[in-house]
């Protein structure tokens, strides 16, 4: 881990120049008195750092040095891919890994490239999570991944819907969801092939065992394939109703933030708008006990028209709120 840590701080006063101690000790997650020794000890091993006195001072390495250490250990060329989300790095347990990547990738680059990466990495931030919701725990991301890569049979207690059930699952890979970590894996006995993949979410695991069986992964599986069509028949099962629903101009805002796409697609069929700007639309919606709720948020900036059964819920919902609030 020294080593580690030593090459680090080589390749950040490499990469960015003159760096003040407490920087560096920010950088590298260690003490102030920390960075003193490790300073001492590349200093021993014959790297040229200057420390510059002053309030402008700090470390630096002496004009022209460079170091040529910036090969890529396996982990970290693969931490590369997560080099976009530095949070999920973090929860899958590459934070450092993928930092240290970073550095010799840097340290590789011509300067003119090295400057450029600089300002991209200072100018774009992802932040996965939605907001307002704090992000789900995952004691066994970290487990689940170590599986996915090494491709270990895991046996999992899983808290789903219907209650608490035993998988022995053969873990294919993971997904990061608005803010939510998802494992994609074929259950026990499965034949690999239509239906026989399902998906987990890690925050439900209640224990995880990595066992040190490996498995085949199933010849062809694209990630990304199933994950879309799985969207797809998630958004298709769970929204098999229509309501007719007549909105404000507000209300128009507020679709697409409220329902997402099903919020977008009824817009993009809305009628024509009356003289006060409100306007007709068939939005795809959940059972009628949440319909009511979700629809209930558009508060007076909406009325629904139907189903009559629909517009009825939503009435005597509304009855029960006045007599309550009355």
């Amino acid at each position: 881990m020294r080593a580690d840590r030593l090459l680090s701080l080589l390749l950040l006063l490499q990469n960015r120049g003159r760096m003040t101690a407490p920087e560096l000790a920010a950088e590298l997650e260690v003490s102030v008195r920390t960075v003193y020794r490790d300073v001492e000890a590349l200093s021993a091993a014959g790297v040229p750092v200057v420390a510059d006195r002053g309030p402008v001072g700090g470390y630096r390495l002496l004009d022209g040095y460079r170091t040529r250490l910036t090969g890529l250990t396996d982990a970290e060329a693969g931490s590369l891919f997560l080099a976009g989300v530095p949070g999920a790095a973090r929860e899958l347990g590459l934070g450092a890994v993928l930092a240290t990547a970073q550095l010799k990738l840097q340290a590789a680059l011509p300067d003119g490239l090295a400057e450029q990466a600089r300002r991209a990495q200072e100018r774009f931030h992802l932040d996965a999570p939605a907001w307002f919701r704090d992000a789900d725990p995952v004691p066994y991301l970290e487990a689940v991944a170590r599986a996915v890569w090494e491709q270990r049979v895991v046996r999992a207690h899983y808290r789903r819907w219907g209650g608490e059930v035993r998988r022995e699952v053969r873990p294919l890979g993971l997904v990061l969801k608005g803010g939510i970590w998802y494992l994609v894996a074929s259950a026990e006995g499965a034949v690999p092939g239509a239906g026989a993949v399902r998906t987990y979410r890690i925050s439900r695991f209640l224990e995880v065992e990595v066992t040190g069986e490996r498995f085949e992964r199933p010849d062809g599986f694209d990630l990304a394939a199933y994950w879309e069509e799985s969207s797809r028949r998630l958004e298709a099962a769970v929204r098999q109703g229509t309501a007719r629903v007549r909105v404000s101009p507000r209300a128009q805002r507020l679709l697409p933030m409220q329902f997402g796409s099903a919020g977008v697609r009824a817009l993009e069929g809305a009628g024509p708008p009356d003289g006060e700007g409100w306007v007709e639309v068939e939005l795809a919606v959940e059972s009628e006990a949440v319909a009511v709720c979700d629809l209930l948020r558009l508060g007076t900036e909406a009325e629904v028209l139907g189903p009559p059964e629909l517009r009825r819920a939503v009435g005597e919902a509304v009855a029960v709120l006045a007599e309550r609030y009355g």
